[in-house]
């Protein structure tokens, strides 16, 4: 496994910590090799160290041990080199030696900006052969036009069935127990639909600012950086016909099918359902954090949103009417990603309201299941209050150690299982639904709204919902 950016920050706080939870498992082959492939100029032995600081940090104190330790650090070896730069490829190859019959994976923890430079040296190289793979990280471009350029160069130098375009989301052990909650339960299904299913909302919420990604978010936004992946794709895990079979083609070819029935928002409907945000000046945990445009390497005067919120629909037979309510946004109240299924109320209210009747599915901070329910409170009386049947999965789980989303993908990367990856056609029906969305904002100079550090967005969010009589559940 050869990483591009193997001295950033996805490498050494994500990548090596995930490799050597795998390593200490046995799921790594006796003679897997990682090479981290970057410009500064470490020697193997400097680098080694760098991985062995940022893994104490990062892997779990009680499963970090010194002999584990020194038996993976053998496999580390390091290679200062410029993606950008031809040259240095045949540098690679030289290092790597000739052995046709070893998978080489190149995983590209870099800007988007370099995948097809990458791809094209390795193939000018001769490192692009038959057994390669290749991962690419989030975003795949800024828009559609640049991600058909991305995916049509890795295309030229990789099949498709060599290409994993990797979204961490879909490795978390709670989505995939979507599947298993929808597909391997005759209890949801009958009412996994329009007539019994009044919203959906999906939340990927951040306590966190844009900390040293200043240069990236001022391109990207929350709408490139968030929506246009992490949340739609957690959005066809939720809407998606049950495939015919749990493989990798299977399964996107439902994923796709959502994409593109998704209704268009373009124009003036940006106004009525959407909304952008930039946080201001706040306190989050007691402490006071800065404006968005007051963070490092970001405009003064900038106009990028840190908050969005979609209300979406599906154009099919099972969710026609549903709206699907996106929220994502940094520094708000509490980090929590939750999903929400919100049942429609009985026929009749025998003993008045209720605000029960709902899914929730939270991926984070804790990974836990619960069906909330009405139920009679105790004592004379027909008294209602909302109880919960709860599937606390680290509860259930208690002797299983949870596996880390990018452990989980880098296993189905060296397996070559790309079920939980994201296809070329995937990725591109994504773009055909957000850039419209970009497109009505500029068109219609809808500036972000500010929203103060530690709140739950722009006061306008409320109204998606509100003009229905629904509110976010927070």
């Amino acid at each position: 496994m050869l990483v591009f950016g193997g001295t950033g920050d996805l490498a050494l706080h994500k990548l090596l910590p995930a490799l050597y939870y795998l390593h200490r498992a046995g799921r790594l082959h006796a003679e897997t090799r990682i090479i981290a492939l970057a410009r500064s100029p470490h020697t193997r032995s400097a680098f080694q160290a760098l991985a062995e600081r940022n893994c104490r940090a990062h892997v779990a104190r009680e499963d970090f041990d010194n002999e584990t330790w020194a038996r993976f650090a053998e496999r580390l070896d390091y290679l200062a080199m410029d993606a950008s730069q031809s040259a240095d490829f045949g540098r690679l190859s030289k290092h790597l030696g000739d052995d046709p019959e070893r998978v080489r994976i190149y995983y590209l923890a870099t800007s988007p900006a370099l995948f097809e430079d990458i791809a094209s040296h390795l193939k000018i190289a001769g490192l692009a052969g038959p057994k390669a793979r290749i991962v690419l990280e989030k975003p795949i471009g800024h828009s559609l036009e640049s991600a058909r350029a991305i995916n049509a160069s890795i295309g030229a130098v990789f099949d498709e069935s060599r290409v994993f375009r990797i979204d961490h989301y879909l490795g978390k052990e709670t989505v995939q127990n979507l599947m298993a909650l929808r597909f391997a339960n005759a209890l949801f299904e009958p009412v996994w639909r329009a007539g019994h299913i009044e919203y959906v909302q999906i939340s990927v919420c951040e306590t966190l600012g844009v900390e040293n990604r200043g240069s990236y978010y001022e391109q990207a936004g929350a709408m490139r950086d968030m929506v246009q992946n992490h949340l739609l794709q957690l959005l066809c895990l939720v809407a998606m016909e049950a495939p015919v079979r749990f493989d990798a083609e299977a399964v996107r070819n439902e994923k796709v099918k959502i994409l593109e029935a998704l209704k268009p928002i373009s124009g003036l409907d940006v106004q009525d359902k959407t909304v952008r945000g930039q946080y201001t000046a706040g306190k989050i945990g007691g402490q006071e954090v800065p404006a968005y445009y007051f963070e490092k390497n970001v405009d003064n005067d900038s106009d990028t949103e840190t908050f969005v919120a979609v209300q979406a629909e599906i154009d099919n037979w099972r969710w026609a009417g549903v709206p699907f309510y996106l929220r994502t946004g940094k520094r708000m109240a509490r980090k929590t990603s939750e999903i929400v299924i919100q049942f429609k109320p009985v026929p009749h209210q025998l003993f008045g309201g209720s605000e029960a009747n709902r899914l929730l599915i939270r991926l984070q901070p804790e990974e836990r299941i619960s069906l909330q329910l009405m139920g009679k409170s105790p004592g004379k009386g027909m008294h209602l209050q909302p109880v919960e049947l709860d599937l606390n999965l680290a509860n259930a789980f208690n002797k299983q150690r949870r596996w880390d989303a990018y452990e989980r993908l880098l296993l189905d990367v060296i397996e070559g299982d790309s079920t939980l990856f994201m296809r070329r056609d995937e990725v591109e029906a994504a773009w055909a639904w957000v850039d419209p969305i970009i497109s009505g904002w500029h068109q219609h100079y809808q500036s972000p709204r500010p929203y103060p550090a530690g709140t739950n967005g722009p006061e306008q969010v409320n109204n998606l919902l509100e003009r229905y009589g629904r509110q976010w559940l927070d």
